[in-house]
């Protein structure tokens, strides 16, 4: 029999909370144990002896945000795994929510079947992936590290491109990433391509996952 797994959910809104924990409380062998109108009520809430093993949260939260929330459970209690549930779609907001724990990331608009989805695979692979964070972006990441022989890809690589693949992992425009480096719009989008094509990755947010896991970013 498989074992139940415990959800929470952090949001503001709660209507959607509250049809939020019918739906889940619907999928066979999840249960929500509790619900927060921000990520201070969510702490308040968390007991160390019977912790979530999901926490669905909003990014937009009075108080302390899905960031600042993200971050406190990564630190304190790393075992619960946080899936972004928001209406944002930009490529910040998921990078910023990455780093800062986050192992997926969910459209508020997204049919339940995804959710669905989204909680085994994050249970069973440790991220979710989607069209925004997409799997081809991890199977990519994972292909290029050995842990016997860290970094290989990195012989490929320019200074230039790693200090632009670093400043691609911050919330800066190309635009001001062009004008840090002292370099042309174009250039910024020279080395961009260059990596997405060395890398076999397509998107900025593949670029940081990739940052992330080869920790030449701190998160």
């Amino acid at each position: 029999m498989q074992e139940t797994r415990y959800i929470a959910i952090a949001d503001d809104h709660a209507m959607l909370r509250k049809g939020l924990e019918v739906v889940i409380n619907l999928f066979p062998n999840h249960q929500v144990l509790f619900t927060a109108s921000d990520g201070d009520d969510l702490i308040k809430q968390l007991d160390p002896d019977h912790l979530p093993h999901i926490v669905l949260m909003d990014i937009s939260m009075p108080g302390k945000d899905g960031y600042q929330t993200a971050e406190h459970l990564r630190l304190h209690f790393p075992d619960i795994k946080v899936l972004a549930l928001s209406t944002l779609e930009s490529e910040a907001a998921i990078i910023k929510m990455i780093k800062h724990g986050a192992k997926g990331y969910i459209l508020k608009d997204a049919d339940p079947s995804e959710l669905k989805i989204a909680f085994d695979e994050i249970m069973s692979r440790g991220y979710y992936y989607n069209d925004l964070v997409t799997r081809k972006v991890m199977q990519s990441i994972n292909h290029l590290v050995d842990e016997k022989n860290p970094l290989p890809i990195f012989t490929k690589l320019t200074e230039r491109e790693i200090q632009f693949l670093k400043l691609a992992c911050s919330e800066k425009t190309y635009q001001q990433i062009a004008k840090e480096m002292f370099v042309s719009e174009r250039t910024v989008d020279g080395y961009r391509d260059a990596l997405f094509k060395k890398l076999d990755i397509s998107t900025r947010v593949g670029l940081v996952l990739f940052a992330i896991k080869n920790k030449l970013i701190e998160i």
